[in-house]
């Protein structure tokens, strides 16, 4: 049997370990999900029990009569899923708009941003008819210039936005920006997108594995997958620590936990990064209005190495940023005293509220910075979806529902756009992609200085 093969340290993947999140401490006590006992038989199998693979999972059960049985190596939502910062909204590439035109033309980034759009909408569908109570919050995303350069660019970035994704971006001055309850002297304007929201991620996991049991899929917790191959008549063999699953066909949706080998066709093919998030105590209504931040819709700024933050439903600010090449202890100390300067610097007012919880995960990214969904190399039954760049709130879960699709034979009718169809490359010296990160992050942060 294989040794797995990640490119962090054991810790990052230990499904032991506490994670430290606020969702963590918001979520009522969830069923957990047995560990597989035995040997089994299945028509689909999915790896990873994320929003991908839950996706999946449900849109199998539901729009397609199957019965999935899903593995996850800790519990639905363990992963990314269970630790981001609830912002469902655009995202899903950091290639830019004028580069996916130049690699795959207009029509295709138009697609991409209708299929943005329907995952925005199925994420709020999926929360509103399938009574997920995952604290839904105002609609709408702030994106924040972080310097007077950046201002000058908001007009044409929003016009982009509304000329291939037809949608009407307000642009803001920074006073503008306080008049709509979010203000710092460090924002030089920004401008309001009038889809996406925030969303508590944990409940949203959790309410997505509820309604992929309901409608039929198994699910095991505790199950990690130590091994998969493709077997000479075509069906697929998955070796757990308590059983073996042979499977017809199989999706593999573990993004940024996966394992250069399983398959072997990952190798090289994404690049998970550390991102880190940090939430205060509740904000006193004074400590609100001394700061100028009422607004409950999420932000970013405009920063290579962006800053993203929303105030919660309870009067918590989240804040998170990017920068660390490593999840050791070390690391993580550091972080917490870079993130808590930062979140003090941009917002000075609150630098009495004390950071109640810190966290981190991995974000997965790929070579071409698109992501991708689609057929694992000549396995003609099995197919794979990752590389969301930090959008998987929306574009995970549409994902799944494309992957769910093509399982069952019966592709469904969304956007599918060619960025999304090409086969991810594998980066340069794979073993050794996560030690380039340190010289990218000086590099993306000198740039983020002009």
């Amino acid at each position: 049997m294989k040794t797995l093969c990640r490119i962090y340290n054991a810790h990052a993947y230990d499904t032991k370990a506490p994670v430290g999140s606020y969702w963590d401490a918001t979520l009522p006590a969830a069923p957990a999900y047995p560990a597989l006992d035995g040997d089994r038989r299945t028509g689909v199998a999915i790896i990873g029990a994320g929003y991908t693979g839950l996706s999946a999972a449900l849109h199998l059960a539901r729009d397609h009569g199957e019965a999935p049985l899903v593995i996850d190596a800790a519990q639905p939502g363990w992963g990314a899923s269970g630790r981001n910062a609830g912002f469902c909204g655009f995202g899903g590439a950091k290639l830019g708009d004028s580069a996916i035109i130049g690699r795959f033309g207009e029509e295709d980034l138009r697609a991409f941003y209708s299929a943005q759009k329907e995952a925005i909408a199925l994420v709020r569908d999926l929360n509103s008819t399938g009574g997920i109570a995952a604290d839904v919050q105002e609609d709408g995303e702030y994106c924040l210039a972080h310097n007077a350069r950046a201002a000058r660019a908001l007009p044409e970035m929003a016009a982009g936005l509304g000329r291939y994704a037809g949608v009407n971006c307000q642009v803001l001055s920074a006073e503008e920006m306080r008049q709509e309850g979010l203000h710092s002297g460090r924002f030089h304007g920004g401008f309001l997108l009038p889809l996406g929201f925030g969303l508590n991620p944990g409940k949203y996991a959790a309410g997505l594995a509820r309604l992929a049991q309901h409608a039929g899929a198994v699910i095991h917790g505790h199950t990690p997958a130590l091994s998969v191959q493709e077997q000479p008549g075509g069906t697929y063999i998955i070796e757990t620590p308590s059983g073996r699953i042979t499977a017809d066909r199989l999706i593999i949706a573990s993004n940024g936990y996966s394992s250069d080998n399983l398959p072997d066709w990952l190798r090289g093919r994404y690049l998970p990064v550390v991102s880190h998030i940090m939430v205060t105590r509740p904000l006193t209504e004074a400590e609100k209005q001394a700061q100028g931040w009422t607004t409950r819709r999420i932000a970013y700024d405009t920063r290579n190495l962006l800053h993203y933050f929303r105030l919660l439903p309870d009067n918590r600010v989240l804040f998170g940023m990017r920068g660390t090449s490593n999840i050791t202890s070390g690391s993580t100390q550091r972080m917490q005293r870079q993130i808590r300067r930062n979140f003090e610097t941009m917002f000075p007012a609150l630098a009495h509220a004390e950071t109640a919880h810190h966290w981190s995960g991995l974000v997965c990214l790929t070579r071409g910075l698109t992501p991708y969904a689609g057929q694992i190399g000549d396995w003609q039954r099995a197919w794979t979806g990752f590389g969301y760049h930090g959008g998987g709130v929306a574009l995970a879960t549409y994902t799944g529902r494309l992957l769910a699709g093509l399982a069952a034979g019966r592709p469904c009718s969304s956007p599918l756009p060619r960025l999304m169809q090409a086969e991810p490359a594998a980066f340069p010296i794979p073993r050794l992609r996560r030690h380039c990160l340190p010289l990218a992050y000086t590099c993306y942060g000198a740039m983020d200085l002009h």
